[in-house]
């Protein structure tokens, strides 16, 4: 039997809402196995929410940043907030940013490109910046979005200072239409995607195996209805996920009697010119990244004291 520790519990109370003892429950059922222990919670109905997003645990800044009909948006961690705050720190990231509008759009790429007035790569440049700061940094990922005509709206939560905070978004427009006009709408649905965090563009861009695993709890929850009814429920669970998860098909967090594609379509008559949501980008800052838990303020204390 696996060894179930207070903090797999916790995690998975975390991320499914249920009550203490059915995630021990159901850990135990699953050998450990934390997604696994999600679904099981789930198939019972014990399960209010499975939280899809990794733990926020990392530091650091995201950034976003615009030119013309291109845009880029990089996370890059730290050890610490305290780090995140420094002027150095916040420089590095913010012309990172800028140069991933020239770049192929991939981490390896912004990696090896030269760092303005120095002559270092990009990657070389952080090395030296973790030397210099003592603490430990990370360029972890970089995005690219591209719009032939119309605008590429960006929206940064938790903002610190222009274009770097907590949470940052991209949403790419194609339309002829007024770019200010454009500009608006698309800044209304860059907040909306850092609001709702759509898994993806519509229900062609979910997964296959996110897919499956939907069906599977919907058959296993409905399990001896007969195959024809058990087939509709299935298709109506997938409608009701897709309308959950997917950014066209989502309720408009400013207006919740439309949904994002009801919203654009209605827009095209303001801007004079047919819209397309062509993509978007959301990073939120360390998602997905495990962070050790040292002990708490109390507890280090009394561990300093104990040195004394």
């Amino acid at each position: 039997m696996a060894n179930i520790t207070a903090a797999m519990v916790k995690e998975l109370r975390e991320k499914t809402g249920a009550g203490m003892m059915d995630c021990k429950g159901a850990l135990n059922e699953t050998g450990g196995d934390l997604e696994a222990a999600v679904d099981w919670l789930r198939k019972k109905g014990l399960a209010k929410a499975a939280k899809k997003a990794g733990r926020t645990a990392a530091e650091g800044l995201v950034a976003v940043e615009s030119s013309g009909h291109h845009a880029a948006i990089v996370e890059v961690n730290s050890e610490t907030d305290f780090v995140a705050r420094n002027d150095n720190f916040q420089a590095f990231v913010r012309e990172a940013a800028k140069l991933a509008l020239n770049t192929d759009g991939t981490l390896e790429g912004l990696q090896a490109a030269p760092f303005p007035g120095e002559k270092t790569t990009v990657s070389e440049r952080l090395q030296s910046l973790i030397a210099t700061i003592g603490e430990n940094m990370n360029l972890r990922r970089v995005a690219k979005l591209d719009v032939t005509k119309g605008v590429i709206a960006s929206y940064v939560h938790n903002q610190v200072t222009e274009g770097l905070g907590k949470i940052g978004v991209l949403v790419a427009l194609e339309s002829e239409g007024d770019v200010d006009g454009l500009s608006a709408l698309g800044r209304q649905i860059a907040m909306h995607v850092a609001a709702t965090n759509p898994v993806a563009l519509d229900a062609s861009g979910v997964d296959a195996a996110t897919l499956e695993r939907e069906s599977n709890i919907l058959r296993e929850k409905n399990a001896g209805k007969p195959d024809h009814v058990l087939q509709k429920i299935v298709e109506s669970g997938l409608k009701t996920y897709y309308k959950e998860v997917t950014l066209l098909e989502q309720p408009f967090v400013h207006d919740g009697s439309k949904s994002v594609a009801q919203v654009l379509k209605e827009a095209e008559g303001k801007v004079g010119a047919p819209v397309k949501l062509t993509g978007f980008v959301r990073y939120a800052l360390g998602e997905g990244i495990e962070k050790e838990e040292g002990p708490d303020f109390a507890t280090e204390v009394a561990q300093q004291a104990g040195r004394a």
